[in-house]
């Protein structure tokens, strides 16, 4: 028998809290990601604008990963960081530039 890959949110927290694993999936990626009022690409811009002025950098790491997938270059990223500096301040653009770093390797 194929074994099904795990999700994501499967991987990260597995049986330590399954609903948050299931609304996960379900709801948000299942769901919310799903919903044909706006793109994909609009979407993770709007989610890596919200994971930077949040500062969560660990979230922003896939986050950036799955932008590049949806359709959004380097380029329009980095500028989006620049952008977020002044908005969301130094240190979070800071930080998200060196994520940025990781996904677009030179």
């Amino acid at each position: 028998m194929t074994e099904i890959p795990q999700t994501r949110a499967q991987q990260l927290i597995g049986d330590f809290a399954p609903k948050l694993v299931e609304l996960t999936d379900g709801v948000l990626f299942g769901d919310i990601w799903e919903r044909s009022e706006l793109s994909p690409r609009d979407r993770s811009l709007i989610t890596v604008a919200s994971l930077i002025t949040s500062g969560s950098t660990e979230q922003l790491r896939g986050h950036l990963a799955r932008a590049k997938t949806n359709g959004l270059t380097e380029t329009e990223l980095k500028e989006a960081i620049i952008h977020l500096a002044f908005y969301a301040g130094w240190p979070k653009a800071m930080s998200a530039i060196a994520a940025a770093k990781e996904i677009f390797p030179h």
